[in-house]
């Protein structure tokens, strides 16, 4: 039997990853623009093939839509799928997140004084680089590529 609750889950995900209806069907086989709206709506089920396919594309948990799709009886399983669907997150996020879980513990910690910009690495790379390289050489060739007097 469809469900509303799975169809909202679905809108969300899809949404959260900035698609249409059609780009998320042009990026699962066998599933057409008609059919996701469908399910959006709760008219018609979708397999857990295709709801596996979803999860990927809009990288949200795969259990999230299963368990929707399930119909979990137990309001702590309810309450995880909530938690789990509210928050949505890239494709670029799904990536740092899984580098993050395979980095060691002192990776982990450069990485998260880097994004709290207390790690001054990267502009101190930058710098360096910057020193070694003739910027006026590259300003002037830039200017005359964008010019046309080249």
């Amino acid at each position: 039997m469809a469900s509303k609750k799975l169809g909202n889950l679905i809108k969300e995900a899809r949404t959260g990853a900035g698609l249409t209806q059609e780009q998320l069907a042009r990026k699962i086989s066998g599933l057409s623009a008609a059919q996701i709206s469908e399910a959006e709506r709760g008219l018609t089920d979708l397999t857990q093939e295709q709801l596996k396919k979803i999860a990927k594309v809009t990288g949200v948990t795969q259990a999230s839509l299963l368990n929707a799709a399930k119909g979990s009886s137990s309001s702590s399983s309810k309450k995880s799928t909530a938690s789990k669907s509210s928050m949505q997150v890239t494709a670029a996020e799904k990536k740092l997140v899984e580098l993050y879980r395979k980095a060691d513990s002192k990776t982990k910690k450069e990485a998260l004084e880097i994004l709290k910009g207390e790690d001054s690495l990267a502009g101190d790379l930058l710098e360096s680089l910057l020193d070694n390289v003739d910027t006026g050489k590259i300003v002037d060739t830039l200017l005359d590529s964008v010019l046309g007097k080249k």
